[in-house]
Formats: C-alpha cells, structure tokens, sequence
C-alpha cells in the first residue's frame, strides 16, 4: 500500500482486517529489516526512494526553534527527528516528522520552549534531516551556518 499522506495504524488495521496493536508490532518488525518508515502523528509513512539523509548538529536557544524549522523546511528540508546526547540515558531522540508549513504550524503550535530536548544539553542537539537530494541538503545546512545555528565541535 502506498500513499503520499500518513495512514494512521487503525486505518490499516481496518483494511486488513486486523487490529492496530499488529499493525504497530508489524511496522516495528518492518523497520528491524531495514525498511524506512516514517512515524508522523497522522499515521505512517514510506519514506521514497531518491532521498537524502543528513544528521545536522545544531545550536540556539529553545526560543529559536521556530525559526530554525522554518529555515530547513523553506530551504527543502524535511525535519525527521531530534537528537540529544545525554549523560545519564545517552542519547535521546524524538520524532518530530515536519514535512512541511501546515506540518510546521502544527508542530509549533504545540511547542513549550521550555519542553525542548536540547534544554538538557546547552542548546546542542542533532536534526535527522531529508531531501530529494543532498544539493538541497547542502542548501539547507548552509542556510542554518548563515543564521548562526549550525554547531561544530
């Protein structure tokens, strides 16, 4: 099955006749073999093939994390996840799964500054970011150099 938006696990458990729960063990089993799916909080996605995939690392305030999205996804990018390393538990990483500005507006129309992952780290945290190719990758992370966010330890 394939779709250009999120099919949520009910969804698909309806049309095969079986239940979310084995829908979400068997996407589980699909990644374990390799296979990139996405989790959004609309449902699932099959990532396409003829992308590119960088981890950018990054520096701001919680403040500037508006902007920040706002850069990748202008530039051609799309947010996959957010990474922190952390002291006690290593790394932590979340979903965040914007794709684009109606994504984006709802991502932050949700988001507390004071609820970011990159508060336990100094500012520092990592983007799962993809693109149809790493040209805009490249665009995409000079864009963040530019702004002043791009961090090199």
């Amino acid at each position: 099955m394939q779709a250009a938006t999120p099919i949520s696990a009910s969804e698909l458990g309806r049309k095969f006749g079986v239940t979310r729960q084995v829908i979400v063990k068997d996407i589980a089993l699909l990644r374990a073999e390799g296979l990139s799916i996405q989790s959004t909080y609309l449902g699932y996605l099959l990532a396409t093939s003829g992308t590119a995939r960088r981890v950018i690392t990054v520096r701001h305030k919680p403040t500037a994390v508006e902007e920040e999205l706002t850069l990748i996804v202008a530039h051609g990018g799309a947010i996959i996840d957010v990474q922190i390393d952390h002291p006690v538990y290593g790394t932590v990483c979340a979903p965040i799964d914007v794709t684009n500005m109606d994504d984006l507006k709802r991502f932050t129309n949700d988001f507390h500054p004071a609820h970011a992952l990159a508060n336990l780290a100094d500012g520092i945290h990592r983007h799962t970011i993809e693109a149809p190719d790493t040209e805009t990758l490249d665009r995409v992370e000079g864009a963040l150099e530019d702004a002043g966010y791009l961090f090199n330890d």
